[in-house]
């Protein structure tokens, strides 16, 4: 296996990830009710994401490849799995900003990472695409790790008021 093959196979792993990471969000803006601030940053990032999903995809295809149907699926699969994990609970809401802050630091990483296989690899041609998603990813990070106190503190007053808190 070459630079280039390892570069592709990011690629796509990078792909497949935003795949999973627009079931996850997708589901959990269909459930969230009470919670505006946390709904308008899913769906500004859901718009994001689909930017991010594009710029892999004319990457990939530059190189004469595609996405990975197999990955996709399963990836895709698993994300619908854990949007759907936390619906039972009673505090839904705050185990999905913990797990979302924790996923958009798994993208942050997996962006590095690509990037720095793309260099390895002398393929700069999207760099500055990737550079762009990788502080897309950053933002939403960022934006998520600042509504968990404004959202713990909602879902406290809602449940102590006996009001549904969940979502």
């Amino acid at each position: 296996m070459d630079t280039r093959d390892i570069y592709v196979t990011a690629l796509k792993n990078t792909h497949a990830l935003e795949m999973q990471a627009l079931q996850i969000m997708e589901r959990q803006v269909e459930r969230l009710q009470r919670y505006p601030e946390m709904e308008q940053a899913l769906r500004r990032h859901i718009q994001e994401t689909h930017g991010q999903r594009d710029r892999l995809e004319e990457a990939l295809q530059g190189l004469g490849d595609s996405p990975s149907v197999i990955k996709e699926g399963f990836l895709g699969f698993v994300g619908n799995m854990m949007a759907l994990g936390h619906t039972p609970a009673q505090d839904e809401i705050l185990k999905n900003a913990y797990a979302n802050h924790a996923f958009e630091n798994f993208e942050i990483a997996a962006y590095e990472s690509l990037l720095t296989i793309g260099e390895a690899a002398g393929q700069q041609a999207h760099a500055t695409a990737f550079q762009q998603s990788l502080r897309e990813e950053q933002a939403m990070a960022q934006a998520v790790r600042e509504l968990i106190g404004p959202t713990t503190r909602r879902y406290v007053e809602l449940t102590t008021s006996g009001e549904k808190a969940d979502r």
